[in-house]
């Protein structure tokens, strides 16, 4: 590929200075037809010179933000998303399928709602238009998906995924899960034994691929923990979209398609070594799950690096507010009924935590949370009740001292305000008096 006085081109194509979209894509579209060539013809590699990559210097300048914000227009066209920053996640998750090699660990899709027509399987049909070798999977099992990993890292489009997943799906399934949770960091494998029932091996199967996972209502919180989580909804009369029609869509987003896999391409040293300045309170597993979808956000540039931190800490927020564990749950709900409170009596934590509507302390197994069960849920964060003055009386009760440290290692967030139901109703003064180590009994 000669490049001289300015000139870029291949095999008699060229353009001077700056080429245009059309250009560039027509030289990737040669050279990558090349490849294929010298790869798929015995002796062809010692009989033709391979044409050195596109030059950077042939991309026009900001060509990553145009490509994403044609990504974005693409999936707004026909699908109703509940947010900006739930489309622009959903366009950088696209993105970086192209390239997925270069990076630690690719986050898992996970498109979520309360009830059909929400726009779910719809946004998996328009990413299998502009993602790489898609493979669209609604009735399938753990066997095929270990081989097509295996065979051609597929980015696999789960659909009904509440069918394997949910929890009437309980206790099945489980080799599906596993390859979801596991094959989300790079070089994750898998360990299954084939062969002849008399001559098993075991083999490990390559786990590591792209997953988007579309469903009614909730995942396991193993997955959910390392996914970018959307929750839909169905769209409002005042929210237009165009009627999806595939041979129509098709034509627009192979060459969307074709441009994104090239520009990923050229950039993936950098994408590789890329280490993305994390927003305020992303860290660990949140961290991993959208280092990648931020590294792609600040090469591409424009209004993507704010953008897309924009959308972490919104849809972060709303993944950490949807899997809770009891534990967690039970903490957060503790430092909102303690309010300004410095210790507050047992009785009075469990009336306040059985007033707060949305929470189950008021129905546990068709009983309210009594003390010996609010004791035994905060004995593994090593807060124990303890012994507290209420005028000249004393009771068992929760100091703020003794739960402050675990509110900031498990709930990092800002704490939100009183929830509607929960006043700060007017108490008796309490003082500590002694530590108790015992729980306490049913009341």
């Amino acid at each position: 590929m000669p490049v001289a006085h300015g000139l870029v081109g291949v095999d008699g194509m060229s353009t001077r200075g700056n080429p245009t979209d059309a250009q560039v894509d027509a030289i990737l579209r040669r050279v990558r037809k090349a490849a294929d060539l010298l790869r798929d013809t015995p002796g062809a590699a010692a009989e033709a010179e391979v044409p050195p990559p596109i030059l950077d210097a042939a991309r026009p300048p900001n060509e990553g933000a145009r490509l994403l914000d044609q990504l974005a227009e693409l999936l707004g066209r026909y699908v109703a998303f509940p947010s900006p920053a739930a489309r622009d996640a959903v366009a950088l998750w696209a993105a970086h399928t192209h390239a997925i090699a270069a990076f630690e660990s690719t986050p898992r899709l996970a498109l979520l709602s309360p009830e059909k027509g929400s726009g779910k399987t719809r946004t998996l049909e328009v990413l299998e238009l502009v993602v790489p070798r898609p493979m669209h999977a609604v009735n399938t099992t753990a066997a095929a998906l270990f081989r097509a990993v295996e065979a051609h890292q597929p980015v696999i489009l789960f659909d009904e995924c509440d069918t394997y997943f949910g929890p009437m799906a309980r206790g099945e399934h489980e080799e599906l899960r596993g390859l979801v949770n596991a094959g989300h960091r790079r070089g994750a494998v898998a360990y299954r034994c084939v062969g002849d029932p008399k001559l098993m091996e075991v083999k490990a199967f390559p786990a590591f691929c792209a997953v988007a996972l579309a469903g009614i209502g909730d995942l396991p919180p193993t997955i959910l923990d390392r996914a970018v989580l959307v929750k839909m909804r169905r769209r409002a009369p005042s929210e237009h979209v165009e009627p999806f029609r595939r041979r129509k869509a098709l034509k627009a987003a192979e060459d969307l398609r074709d441009r994104l896999a090239g520009w990923m391409e050229a950039h993936r040293d950098q994408l590789a070594e890329a280490e993305p300045e994390m927003p305020p309170g992303l860290v660990d597993r949140p961290a991993d799950v959208w280092e990648a979808l931020l590294a792609i956000a600040d090469l591409a540039g424009g209004a993507w690096p704010a953008d897309a931190r924009k959308a972490a800490l919104k849809l972060n927020a709303a993944r950490a507010e949807a899997d809770p564990s009891l534990g967690i749950a039970l903490l957060r709900d503790l430092r909102t009924v303690f309010g300004q409170a410095e210790s507050l009596a047992t009785e009075e934590v469990l009336r306040r935590l059985c007033a707060l509507v949305e929470s189950p302390w008021g129905d546990l197994r068709g009983k309210p949370l009594d003390a010996r069960g609010l004791a035994r849920r905060l004995k593994p964060f090593e807060v124990r009740p303890t012994t507290i003055r209420i005028g000249e009386a004393t009771a068992k009760g929760y100091r703020r001292e003794d739960l402050h440290d675990t509110w900031s290692r498990y709930l990092p967030d800002t704490p939100k305000a009183a929830v509607t139901g929960v006043t700060a109703a007017t108490v008796p003064a309490v003082t500590d008096v002694t530590h108790s180590g015992g729980e306490e009994g049913a009341q």
